[in-house]
């Protein structure tokens, strides 16, 4: 036998199952579909996460009355929002409003001390514009009484003051209805908004499109 035929005798030489080539390829090939199949489990999960029932205002619990579960697939994000295998925090109120429907953030949560923003209702006799609700935010205007019976010019109390909620007020005799408006204010502020409603200022408030404070 020639010198020829015996290399191509080689060359079409049955593989072996022990050829560590054959191996390193089986290996490659079924870490591949492992990965894949891991890849779409992992898509395809769902979880139990808490959603709210209805608006949960700044400094509220949540409870078991006030949110429900809800399966969602939310993959890598899941460890970011409040789920039913961890269960309900005790002791821990919203530190931002939660809207309805909403998936509960774990961010959202904290001790009632880490508050720094208190509500406080403010009367206005204006109308309100639709988008001035909940969760929107608000410029709050004053004007001082001054010494000939009248107002001075209104100053710009807060700036880009959250609303906690709205409510229609009562109707007095001749006069139109009034708003109150909840506002969250922050222990600096407060101060000034007391003062200004203790000595009976008028209080303007005007939606800020914009929400961010000045």
């Amino acid at each position: 036998m020639s010198a020829n035929t015996t290399a191509a005798a080689v060359r079409l030489k049955k593989p072996s199952w022990k050829d560590p080539r054959l191996l390193l390829g089986l290996l490659l090939v079924l870490a591949s579909v492992a990965g894949v199949v891991s890849l779409l489990g992992a898509a395809d999960r769902t979880a139990e996460i808490y959603a709210a029932k209805e608006p949960i205002a700044v400094g509220e619990k949540v409870t078991a009355g006030n949110v429900n579960r809800v399966k969602v697939r939310l993959g890598d994000l899941e460890s970011h929002y409040l789920t039913a295998e961890s269960g309900l925090p005790e002791g821990l109120v919203a530190l931002q409003r939660i809207g309805p429907d909403q998936l509960v953030p774990k961010e959202s949560l904290g001790k009632a001390d880490a508050l720094n923003r208190k509500p406080v209702a403010i009367t206005i006799d204006e109308a309100l514009p639709e988008q001035a609700a909940a969760g929107s935010r608000v410029d709050a205007w004053v004007a001082l009484p001054d010494a000939r019976n009248g107002f001075s010019e209104p100053k710009l109390l807060l700036p880009g003051a959250e609303i906690a909620e709205v409510t229609p007020g009562s109707t007095t005799l001749g006069s139109s209805r009034s708003t109150v408006v909840l506002v969250l204010v922050t222990d600096e502020q407060m101060p000034k908004l007391l003062g200004a409603q203790a000595n009976k200022a008028r209080i303007s408030v005007v939606w800020n499109p914009g929400g961010g404070t000045r």
